[in-house]
């Protein structure tokens, strides 16, 4: 649970980052292909992860610019590119605009339950996380490269002079 505006904040920028990395690998051919009947396919779960952020933060009062999470998946990776860069940096904006510390302690009706909203921003951050996991391991089976997020990927051991990792 976030305590402090800023804290949210450094983190949402680093995991923000992140998320990009992973979203500028996926192709527009890798949106649709299904790995399973039982898997979200690329496409869908990049457009999850983006509309999530518009969904969970409008629970609390956050209300700004988002995509509709029931809006039909866009032709493109970049269509989704775009509409994350535009909600996350719509999620930072407006709470740097109207929230404040004590913000944080309010709480909030989050799916039935009573959250703090410093809980309920360190979910969407979690969340966030959560499903960029599941879209790495579509996307390898897909071929796509992975990049590496909290350290190197397997094709990226190369760089430091080091058999990949198995």
């Amino acid at each position: 649970m976030y305590q402090k505006l800023e804290d949210f904040i450094s983190d949402w920028t680093i995991e923000s980052e992140s998320t990009l990395k992973i979203f500028n690998n996926l192709t527009d051919e890798s949106l649709t292909k299904k790995v399973d009947e039982n898997v979200r396919n690329a496409g869908r779960l990049a457009w999850h992860i983006t509309t999530a952020i518009g969904e969970m933060a409008s629970r609390v009062g956050l209300n700004f610019k988002a995509d509709d999470p029931y809006s039909p998946v866009p032709a493109t990776a970049k269509e989704i590119v775009d509409a994350y860069k535009e909600a996350s940096e719509n999620l930072v904006n407006f709470i740097k605009s109207n929230w404040n510390d004590d913000t944080l302690l309010v709480e909030d009706d989050m799916y039935g339950e009573m959250w703090k909203r410093g809980m309920t921003l360190g979910v969407i951050v979690s969340h966030q996380i959560h499903h960029r996991a599941q879209l790495t391991i579509v996307m390898r089976l897909n071929g796509l490269k992975v990049p590496g997020v909290y350290g190197p990927s397997k094709e990226e051991w190369t760089s430091y002079g080091m058999p990949a990792q198995e």
